[in-house]
């Protein structure tokens, strides 16, 4: 588990790299062909770390209800993120993987609900979910790289 978490911590920097990078004006774009933006994926993988270990542990998330109901799987975006959006996401990329790396050596996912992933792969246990997790954010690292290529045109 601890490799997992490093390398999750990692791939969070990935993404705060994006954040910092990526002018306010693009992260919020649609370009033709897609259906979401770069903001969307990071908030969005974000929400999904959250509910695949917190949630279906039995715990609750550490993010507001309103922000995983805007981010989690099956939603689109609704508005482009301001710059204190992006300042508080930034924090929540970092500390998110702190905290459950906290939470798991003080052995808080003890219970777990199993659940079939839409690709197919139950998850049984937190090791599980965030192993499974870390193929989830890579996807999106994807979308996201296949996203800034559209907006340079």
């Amino acid at each position: 588990m601890e490799t997992i978490l490093q390398i999750t911590a990692a791939t969070r920097e990935l993404y705060i790299k994006f954040l910092n990078d990526i002018s306010l004006e693009d992260l919020g774009k649609i370009p033709t062909g897609f259906n979401n933006n770069i903001w969307w994926n990071i908030a969005h993988v974000a929400v999904t770390q959250q509910l695949l270990v917190y949630g279906l542990s039995g715990l609750e998330p550490h993010m507001s209800k309103s922000f995983i109901d805007t981010y989690r799987k099956g939603t689109a975006p609704v508005n482009a993120p301001t710059l204190e959006d992006i300042g508080l996401l930034k924090a929540a990329l970092k500390e998110l993987i702190v905290r459950t790396k906290e939470d798991y050596h003080k052995g808080l996912f003890s219970s777990y609900t199993p659940y079939l992933t839409s690709a197919g792969v139950t998850l049984n246990n937190v090791s599980d979910a965030m192993a499974f997790n870390l193929v989830h954010e890579g996807i999106h690292i994807g979308s996201i790289i296949a996203l800034k290529k559209a907006l340079k045109g």
